[in-house]
């Protein structure tokens, strides 16, 4: 008996590494990430591409306050801004694909995805 769940444990967690690996080594033609990527929350895209190979916070600059409240536009709800990098995720030709991708998150919407191979 002991064995015999010690087994179906084992096998529920390689199938699960296995789904894992699926969607981490997964690529996708340019048009169609976009359209399966573009204006999804940041849940949904760890759901489908697994976790991002880096993620970087975006920083306010100096002084934009002024600059901002100095055009009229000044805003009361803090944005929040995020940067999720993706590695060979993209193609873009046979056996050719985009060496980065980079999704940007605005308060957890992906709002903007560039491809690129030099960064």
């Amino acid at each position: 008996m002991t064995l015999n769940k010690k087994s179906f444990i084992a096998a529920v967690l390689l199938a699960f590494m296995s789904i894992n690996a699926y969607a981490a080594k997964s690529t996708f033609k340019e048009e169609e990430f976009l359209s399966n990527f573009s204006g999804r929350s940041n849940k949904v895209i760890v759901e489908k591409l697994g976790s991002p190979d880096k993620k970087e916070q975006s920083v306010k600059p100096t002084n934009a306050n002024a600059m901002i409240a100095g055009k009229g536009k000044e805003s009361s709800k803090p944005v929040n801004v995020e940067m999720w990098y993706y590695n060979n995720r993209v193609s873009y030709a046979p056996n050719k694909t985009y060496k980065f991708t980079e999704l940007t998150f605005v308060n957890g919407r992906c709002m903007n995805i560039a491809f690129f191979n030099n960064k």
